[in-house]
């Protein structure tokens, strides 16, 4: 099986499940993919979309729910969740559509919503919206970006393989460093 059939085939899958862990850098690379052929940017934008939208109703649920178990309360504590609870006090809709867009508020904020009384039909809503439009920005992004990539691959002139290596390199650091980060955080 040829690297390209490899991503043809478990392309979209990998920006879905990227988008619902990691984020960006996988609805990036889904982008630039679908750049070069080997995805069809409808199906990594919608991946996308509904990764993004599935994960952040995840955790807005489980902050519902064990909103008052011990170790909620704890996160409560924590600066970021209460920065959060903050932004989110004093601007509730824009925060609830901004909250991915902002580095490291992705997975704390939607539970932190979930403690709060925002109604779970606003969340669903407001969302939807926003993941439909963090994932057509960053989709769109990582095919522009494509465009930088063709052209500086153009004048290297590199295989197909070794410019797709090179992405899965770059998203492979990318992912070591977050693991790196959320490790030294807990």
């Amino acid at each position: 099986m040829t690297i390209e059939e490899i991503v043809a085939h478990w392309g979209v899958v990998a920006v879905f499940a990227g988008a619902m862990i990691e984020g960006e850098t996988a609805v990036l690379a889904g982008g630039l993919l679908s750049h070069q052929g080997l995805l069809h940017w409808p199906l990594a934008f919608v991946a996308a979309a509904v990764g993004s939208f599935l994960s952040d109703q995840f955790f807005f649920a489980a902050g519902r729910r064990y909103r008052d178990s011990p170790t909620v309360k704890r996160w409560t504590q924590k600066s970021a969740f209460a920065k959060a609870l903050r932004l989110l006090e004093r601007y509730p809709t824009g925060f609830i559509f901004g909250f991915r867009f902002l580095y490291g508020f992705r997975t704390v904020s939607p539970i932190a919503i979930g403690t709060s009384q925002v109604p779970t039909s606003t969340f669903v809503v407001i969302n939807a919206v926003a993941a439909t439009v963090w994932a057509a920005l960053f989709t769109a992004l990582g095919y522009w970006f494509g465009e930088a990539v063709t052209e500086l691959a153009g004048r290297l002139q590199p295989s197909r393989e070794t410019l797709l290596m090179g992405v899965a390199m770059l998203g492979g650091v990318f992912a070591i460093l977050q693991i790196l980060r959320w490790w030294r955080k807990r």
